[in-house]
């Protein structure tokens, strides 16, 4: 399953420096080249037989709506909030009943909760991103040909595009949702 994602970026690899072309014309005041937009997250989809994994990217302004360490009581509580929220996929991925999806492993990580980062430095950064892990066992995978973002949309209204790139054994295709439009079908 790890080579599904270790390939996904690759296989999509001119959407992504299209999209990144795109958004570096947003995205002046941080610098990059749409690793980090406010509002912007990243959903990587890949179904391997009865499996279904989800990595979800997204910068913690999105989720929390803020980005450095939490030192008050308030930013504790919304973190704390956030990360009940996150660890909840079915409230968060609306995947067809058919599919017969159980949650097999959710986790949620960020700086922000103290996990360490790809640096393996544990510091408050400048822009924090919190990263989420969803593992299902499919009962009927061959029914699973939509995923409904209208839930994580309404969870975290912050969040105002999600670029999806999903691997299936029947394609693999990139695509952006919005909450006017938040079904990617493949």
């Amino acid at each position: 399953m790890r080579r599904l994602f270790l390939a996904l970026p690759l296989a999509l690899l001119p959407l992504t420096f299209a999209h990144a072309a795109d958004e570096h014309d947003h995205d002046h005041e941080h610098g990059s080249l749409g690793a980090h937009v406010h509002g912007v997250a990243r959903l990587d989809l890949a179904l391997d037989g009865r499996t279904l994994e989800l990595e979800l990217d997204t910068p913690a302004m999105n989720i929390a709506g803020f980005e450095h360490a939490a030192t008050t009581d308030a930013d504790k509580m919304t973190l704390a909030l956030a990360k009940e929220t996150l660890l909840k996929p079915h409230g968060l991925f609306n995947i067809p009943e058919a599919a017969q999806c159980s949650v097999v492993k959710a986790r949620v990580e960020s700086p922000l909760y103290g996990d360490k980062d790809e640096d393996g430095d544990a510091h408050e950064h400048e822009h924090s991103e919190i990263h989420g892990h969803y593992q299902f066992t499919c009962g009927v995978p061959a029914v699973l040909n939509k995923l409904d973002l209208t839930q994580l949309f309404k969870s975290f209204p912050a969040t105002q595009t999600i670029q999806v790139q999903l691997v299936t054994p029947k394609r693999q295709m990139g695509a952006e949702v919005r909450p006017s439009n938040p079904v990617v079908k493949f």
